[in-house]
């Protein structure tokens, strides 16, 4: 799947400058990890979020977000964002602060 670099802008955007915060190519586009935990991911019309078993009932709600699968296997926590989500600055600024807050509230990496 094609890289959707103007997404991955606007994610960078957001994430960029924050400490802990790098990329990494992932899933057929670009990812953001904090301090080596996967927080988004942005490809072709698609972002990627990370935001933890249970925490994700609000943001399935919206129109335009829907569950992540991987192959045939639902991935609990993760939720997939469409254009019309991501392109609403409101929305990627919640879905993003949400998955930092998630992530960031994980245990350190050994």
């Amino acid at each position: 799947m094609a890289r959707d670099k103007a997404l991955e802008a606007l994610v960078n955007d957001e994430l960029e400058g924050r400490p802990g915060i790098t990329q990494k190519a992932m899933f057929g586009g670009l990812t953001w990890l904090w301090n080596g935990k996967l927080v988004c991911g942005a490809r072709a019309g698609l972002m990627l979020v990370r935001l933890g078993e249970g925490n994700d009932a609000w943001a399935l709600a919206l129109d335009g977000v829907t569950p992540m699968v991987s192959g045939s296997r639902p991935m609990t926590g993760w939720v997939r964002a469409s254009p019309e989500v991501y392109a609403n600055d409101e929305m990627r600024q919640r879905l993003l602060r949400a998955a930092l807050e998630f992530v960031q509230s994980l245990p350190p990496k050994p």
